[in-house]
């Protein structure tokens, strides 16, 4: 009998892992050294010990072990609390839900919006699952091209009237995944304008606002006047607490989106187990304690990453914000995809290239700040001695 699949899987196109450690077996076995990688976002620095130390307390409480059917009222409290005094954001009880991490409402939220053949604005480069699950629930997809010379901001006036009239949701994210580009108050402004205007749904995922580098924090979308009124903010605890095993993140704003994606998620699965939304409450008491440490240590390894390879040949423009470098590739490579091949078969350093995040993705890859500084300096050595970065390699 053959198996087939639906149709919709088709919309997955799932990275080719075993191609992937083929080619790091082969580079280990040629020269004797592991390959570095950068490609994956998953954090090594670890959660503050308080944190550790509430969660391995709540997993020993009996209680927590019963089907978690609403968020706890500690966990609602702290959130509350938190987007009151972080970004100045008044939220009601029925404007507030728990999800296990951003990645479980962002695939879901197309069933929730989109009918087959909706219109779904989302930007390019964009993180992966933002391609994926629109075409998973049946909805077309209308790319925003982020630019360089329009500093990675979505260009409004870009967009055909037509195609705005058509939209039913519109995906925006800054700080920004994978360019590092945060967003002016301007922005926001125009964002909800054109929203209103069009009577589009508005999906800000806000995991990186903790993590912007210069003198003026993240906000969130939320704080904005009229925000509430289109949309609604994803926010999460893997980055901003180191908890990205965990699953954590909330889903807050317009109270009717609210209620539409808990009539879902009601029915096909449970709440976030009860230890680790106590571990939530938790790291949001420690924020003032261990967020300030952990932006600077980002930052730090930003600069470390760039300098380095600035010694090696590589000028990168520094990110503003988030975990990520978005880094242009040499001239003499036809696009992203060939220069990382090179870049992990030559010189065993393995970013994520820029074409896993879209067409606008073709002249750059993305380092994921994860590496220790000896891997660091050891991946720009590699690099240099390599040849990738000059014409005649």
């Amino acid at each position: 009998m053959k198996i087939q699949g639906a149709k919709r899987l088709e919309a997955v196109d799932a990275p080719s892992f075993s191609e992937l450690f083929e080619a790091k077996k082969q580079y280990t076995q040629k020269t004797g050294q592991e390959v570095i990688d950068f490609s994956i976002g998953s954090s090594n620095i670890p959660p503050h010990p308080d944190l550790k130390n509430a969660l391995s307390k709540a997993v020993l409480d009996d209680s927590v072990y019963q089907y978690s059917l609403s968020p706890m009222p500690e966990i609602v409290k702290a959130i509350q609390d938190w987007y009151a005094k972080r970004y100045g954001v008044q939220l009601e009880e029925d404007e507030i839900f728990l999800v296990k991490g951003s990645q479980e409402a962002l695939s879901h939220i197309p069933l929730v919006f989109c009918d087959p053949e909706d219109l779904v604005l989302i930007p390019d480069p964009f993180y992966p699952i933002y391609g994926v699950a629109p075409q998973i629930a049946g909805a077309k997809i209308h790319y925003m091209p982020l630019l360089e010379e329009n500093e990675y901001l979505i260009d409004f006036d870009a967009i055909p009237e037509e195609i705005a009239k058509q939209a039913k949701i519109m995906y925006v994210s800054y700080p920004n995944n994978p360019t590092g580009k945060k967003a002016p108050d301007s922005f926001y402004e125009r964002l909800i304008d054109f929203a209103k205007k069009n009577e589009i749904i508005v999906l800000h995922d806000n995991a990186y606002s903790e993590l912007v580098f210069d003198e003026q924090p993240g906000k969130s979308f939320l704080a904005f006047p009229g925000a509430k009124e289109v949309g609604f903010e994803l926010n999460s605890f893997s980055k901003s607490y180191s908890m990205g095993g965990a699953r954590l993140a909330v889903f807050v704003g317009n109270k009717e989106c609210i209620e539409l994606y808990k009539k879902l998620i009601n029915t096909i699965d449970f709440q976030a187990f009860f230890a680790v939304q106590k571990a939530g409450v938790e790291a949001l008491k420690l924020r003032d304690e261990f967020v300030p440490g952990l932006r600077q240590e980002y930052k730090r390894r930003r600069d470390f990453l760039i300098d380095r390879m600035k010694e090696a040949g590589w000028e990168i423009t520094p990110p503003e914000a988030t975990m990520f470098v978005w880094a242009k590739i040499p001239d003499h490579y036809e696009d992203s995809a060939q220069f990382n091949n090179d870049l992990l078969k030559k010189a065993g350093v393995l970013a994520n290239a820029g074409t896993s995040f879209g067409k606008q993705g073709k002249r750059y890859v993305r380092f994921a700040l994860v590496r220790d500084d000896e891997e660091v300096r050891e991946a720009a050595k590699r690099i240099k001695e390599s040849g990738i970065l000059n014409v005649n390699s």
